[in-house]
């Protein structure tokens, strides 16, 4: 029993530690790559006894103490319990929603095997979901403690926004469900490890690819990021639900949406693109499709499965960057009408041609 314990808990702090770190590292990733994108510099100036490291003072030890140090200012006619407690419900859901992620398979130690992934529920899709919508809270709560009619506008913005994407999401989700028959992203990702007509690896963007530009799509506007920061509205409605938090408070709100980045790229890497799996790479090293094998040991398997899901989820995240220093900002009524006019109902359509598909093949030939 002790044992089981221990391993749960150190891979949930293995989670927590690397959510919260890369979380940490994206945000001197956008700054130098959004400097990049628009011919600057970027963050340059601090430094430790002349080591800069490339801005990685600056964002990693600079920023942080600043937000730290600053006075926790709450308005005068604020409420302070809620105040204080909206930041962690900003940052909460996208670090435990990692729970049910598998970033490898299984690893085994002393006869013992250990499935690399915290929580291995049946119903992960489920609490994934659950999760997810309760960020939503820690905005709305935000907005309505800072007695800031700013505040507010973004928080029924974000509300309204965070509704909308999830129903698409959750219903491009359906057309994946559907086709491996199973709520558990870890059987989801096993479930990839097949061949189509023994060379093409299964992944999910192949067999629902109409699924991942939804999900994708739904996912970067879930992170309320350009070009969906419609809550924030720097140029319309000052910061928006954060506008009144300051210091500490601030950099949770701050955090929580990279961590949101986070998340957001290991579900679409665990749903749409094999997750942890390398192709024609089983438990016992690679078997290719003209014949040749490779063997290998079973913690360098494990090695490589843990590799490529990190990889696979470090391009995504790197993605969504590209795309908040891409795109302009949308008005939130085209935010709406891009949510329940053109996602919604392409959701629909898919789950609706993948159930054909389903019956069609599963249909004893005469």
């Amino acid at each position: 029993m002790m044992v089981d314990f221990a391993i749960v808990a150190a891979k949930a702090f293995l989670v927590l530690f690397m959510v919260l770190n890369l979380a940490g590292v994206l945000g001197w990733v956008e700054r130098k790559g959004s400097a990049l994108i628009q011919d600057r510099i970027g963050a340059n100036r601090a430094s430790i006894f002349g080591f800069a490291g490339m801005g990685l003072v600056n964002t990693l030890l600079a920023d942080p103490i600043k937000f730290l140090s600053k006075e926790d200012f709450i308005p005068a006619r604020g409420d302070r319990l809620l105040h204080t407690l909206a930041p962690c419900l900003a940052l909460f859901p996208a670090l435990v929603t990692f729970a049910v992620i598998p970033f490898g398979d299984v690893l085994i130690v002393g006869g013992r095997d250990i499935n690399l992934q915290v929580a291995n529920l049946n119903i992960g899709i489920l609490y994934i979901f659950a999760m997810a919508s309760l960020s939503v809270y820690g905005i709305v709560i935000g907005a309505w403690a800072s007695n800031n009619k700013f505040s507010l506008l973004g928080g029924v913005r974000g509300a309204a926004q965070m509704v909308s994407y999830e129903i698409a999401m959750g219903l491009s989700v359906i057309g994946v469900i559907m086709v491996y028959g199973t709520l558990e992203p870890q059987a989801m990702v096993r479930a990839q490890g097949d061949l189509f007509w023994g060379w093409l690896p299964a992944w999910g963007v192949i067999r629902q690819p109409l699924a991942f530009l939804l999900f994708f799509t739904a996912a970067v506007a879930e992170t309320k990021r350009l070009p969906f920061d419609a809550p924030e509205g720097e140029s319309e409605i000052v910061a928006g639900y954060h506008v009144e938090y300051s210091g500490g408070k601030f950099l949770m709100f701050f955090a929580g949406e990279f961590a949101e980045v986070v998340t957001a790229a290991g579900l679409v890497t665990t749903l749409f693109f094999g997750g942890w799996q390398v192709p024609y790479l089983l438990r016992d090293g690679f078997h290719f499709p003209w014949g040749d094998a490779l063997p290998l040991a079973p913690l360098a398997v494990t090695i490589l499965q843990v590799a490529a899901f990190s990889i696979k989820a470090l391009f995504f995240c790197w993605l969504q960057i590209l795309l908040r220093w891409t795109l302009p900002r949308f008005r939130y009524d085209q935010v709406m009408r891009l949510g329940w006019k053109m996602l919604l109902p392409a959701a629909l359509v898919n789950v609706f041609i993948t159930a054909v598909w389903i019956v069609v093949r599963e249909r004893p030939s005469t």
